[in-house]
């Protein structure tokens, strides 16, 4: 499990991946959440390499500079984000066995009934543990 149980997420940092996930579509959008102490302060989107609506692999240069931005910024990737444009709204079965690491969550997009909306989870052992997000109001 990540060192908190809470996802807290400013809504400029929200509107930022809601819109990478609108704009890829109908492929899988993909990035990273970073921060410290489960508090976001930034988000990075990264190309989808495999171009697809049912699968993602970051572009490795792309996913590269992101990891040397979170750390030369001295913050901790919380969270690995992507989209499931025809669902499920929970990890699948890909997304369980290629956990990129188990201190950092699967935060998923996906579309509903009331639009577009993310979960996250804790990819450790064979459940996936959810945990909550708080979207804070913008500045």
């Amino acid at each position: 499990m990540p060192p908190f149980d809470l996802l807290r997420i400013p809504a400029s940092l929200w509107q930022t991946m809601h819109d990478h996930v609108l704009a890829c579509l109908p492929e899988e959008a993909c990035g990273m959440l970073a921060g410290r102490d489960g508090l976001a302060t930034l988000a990075i989107p990264v190309e989808n390499a495999a171009h697809s609506p049912v699968r993602y692999r970051m572009e490795p240069r792309a996913q590269v500079g992101a990891l040397l931005s979170i750390e030369s910024l001295g913050l901790d990737l919380l969270a690995i984000y992507h989209s499931h444009p025809n669902g499920p709204p929970m990890p699948s079965a890909t997304d369980q066995a290629e956990v990129y690491d188990p201190e950092t969550l699967a935060l998923i997009w996906c579309s509903g009934s009331r639009g577009w909306s993310a979960r996250a989870f804790a990819l450790r052992g064979e459940q996936p543990a959810e945990v909550a997000i708080e979207l804070l109001p913008a500045e």
